[in-house]
């Protein structure tokens, strides 16, 4: 049997993005699920607990550098490890 590694805690503000200061790498080790207004969602490319609210992509549409528009959604925060 391994032993299973210890997870990290979970940070109250989280991005996938690698430049951004909220990023932390070991957390992606892992598999996370977020939870928004009860609906599990998985396309949250940033988080924030304390203040309630998410950043998803607006479709398609891109900024003059190349990256995903975001857009934030207010509302009830839960994330997990799977």
């Amino acid at each position: 049997m391994t032993e299973a590694t210890p997870l990290p805690p979970l940070p109250d503000h989280l991005s996938t993005d690698a430049h951004s200061p909220h990023f932390v790498a070991a957390v992606f080790e892992h598999d996370i699920g977020i939870r928004f207004n009860d609906q599990e969602r998985s396309d949250v490319a940033e988080y924030c607990i304390s203040e309630q609210w998410i950043k998803v992509p607006s479709g398609k549409t891109v900024d003059r550098k190349g990256h995903p528009l975001m857009i934030k959604l207010k509302g009830k925060v839960e994330v997990f490890y799977r």
